[in-house]
Formats: structure tokens, sequence, C-alpha cells
């Protein structure tokens, strides 16, 4: 073999050894996202399923996070690489871009929501007489949040960041908003623990998705003017923010039983 064809070879081995990066870019980028998703989602099913306090699952949850913006950086070093240097790299490039974007959209958007709305966790149609737990009251004293309504700073609070939180009343007798009212618990797949139609209050406990949060609920209705007054109360055990948790679920709760009542 010639010298000079020995040096053209030895001379092609790096170049060809650059020309895989943005594949290995993509590999890499396709490895870190895995790691990510997995990260994202042991989080929340550690959490729901007693392996760890919320705090450790929210702390998996943030490195996760970094693992996806990680992900998305590699992903778009891959895939500017591949298209600039017209290699077959781009696919799984863009696929590990999607990826990062599917982890670290979630944490970013409950981020967003704290930003948003107070520092509160417990939310009332009545502030002034909020309804009490009782068939839940043993439940909640063994959980980190209190039993009793915060008070009236978090009053101030809610009325700011929630004024469409409002009792409800209707023309209709209690004995049959009671009945709509389980019916409509039932509708959005809480856990009915107490339903008392003489008194006329239910208490229900609702989970959330990812995490798996036990938040409790107590609906009270009142006699009024030939109607009935509604009141509901959801408040979570754990947690400083609900991240506007409680007030979707009041609303969608007095959405869902006037539907049931058909208004």
């Amino acid at each position: 073999m010639r010298p000079a064809t020995r040096k053209r070879r030895r001379s092609r081995r790096p170049l060809r050894l650059v020309e895989r990066l943005p594949a290995w870019l993509a590999a890499l980028a396709l490895l870190v996202g895995l790691a990510a998703g997995i990260a994202a989602v042991l989080a929340g099913a550690g959490t729901r399923w007693d392996w760890w306090p919320f705090t450790t699952g929210f702390e998996v949850l943030r490195w996760g996070t970094f693992l996806g913006i990680g992900t998305l950086v590699l992903a778009l070093v891959a895939g500017g690489t591949a298209a600039a240097w017209r290699r077959h790299a781009l696919a799984p490039a863009l696929l590990a871009f999607a990826l990062g974007l599917v982890v670290v959209i979630p944490p970013l958007t409950m981020l967003q929501q704290a930003r948003s709305v107070p520092p509160i966790h417990d939310i009332t149609t009545d502030t002034a007489d909020p309804p009490r737990f009782v068939a839940l009251r043993a439940a909640r004293r063994a959980a980190p949040n209190a039993v009793d309504y915060p008070g009236e700073r978090a009053a101030r609070r809610q009325r700011a960041a929630y004024p469409a939180v409002r009792p409800l009343t209707v023309a209709a007798p209690p004995e049959r908003v009671f009945e709509a009212a389980r019916a409509a618990a039932d509708a959005m797949g809480w856990r009915v623990v107490a339903a008392d139609p003489q008194a006329w209050r239910l208490e229900a406990t609702a989970t959330t998705f990812w995490f798996g949060f036990t938040d409790d609920v107590v609906v009270r209705l009142t006699p009024q003017d030939g109607g009935t007054r509604v009141d509901v109360r959801s408040a979570s055990r754990v947690g400083l923010s609900d991240l506007g948790a409680n007030a979707r679920r009041i609303t969608a709760f007095l959405q869902t039983l006037r539907a049931r009542l058909g208004l």
C-alpha cells in the first residue's frame, strides 16, 4: 500500500467520527429523555403508592425536569447538526425532543399555576361560616393541614383569586337537591364517606390523578325561601398551595349539580 493512500485513510477516520456525532447525540438525548420520563412517572407513582413522602416525590420530579431540559438541549444540537450535515439522525432527534417536551411541560405548567394563584389550600363558598368536616375530621387531624378553616386572611385571598366561588341557590327542595348532589359526587369520581339526608350534608374525598393527593369535600344544603342554598368546601390534606385545584373542583361540582337538576 502506498504511503499516500495510508495517510488518506487515516485522515478519513476523524472525519467519520465527526460525521457520527449527530447520531450519537440523538442516542444520548433519547437515553436522557427516557431517564427523565421514568423520573417523572416515579415521582407521582411513588407518592401515590406511599413509597416516599410527597416532598421526596417533588424532588424526584425536579430532577426529572432538569433531565428533560437536558434532553431538549441535546435533541436540538443533534437535530441541528444532522440537518446541517445531512445525516440520518434527524428522526431520533425529533423523537427525543418530543419526549423532552412531554416531561418538561407538566411541571412547568404546575409552576406557572402555583405562581398565578395564592398559596391557599382550603376553599369554600361560605367564608363566614364554612361547612365543617365531621366524618372526615379524624382523617384531617392526622394530616399536616389543619381541620378548621384558616380564617379571614385566607378568605380575603380566596375572594380576590376566585370571585366566582359562591353559594348556589336553586328553586328546588333540599331532598331533591341532596339526591342530585350525591349523584354529582359519584359522577365526578369522589368517594362518598358520609351522606346524611336528614342533615342534608355530604362528605367525600377526591384523589388527584398524578400524585394521588387526597382532598376532602363537604357539601351542605340549607332550606332558603322555598329553595335550597348549596355550600361546598374543598380542602387539601397536604401542601401549602393547591394550584387552584379546590376552586376548580367546587366550580365543576356546582356545574354538574345544576345539570343534574336540569338548570
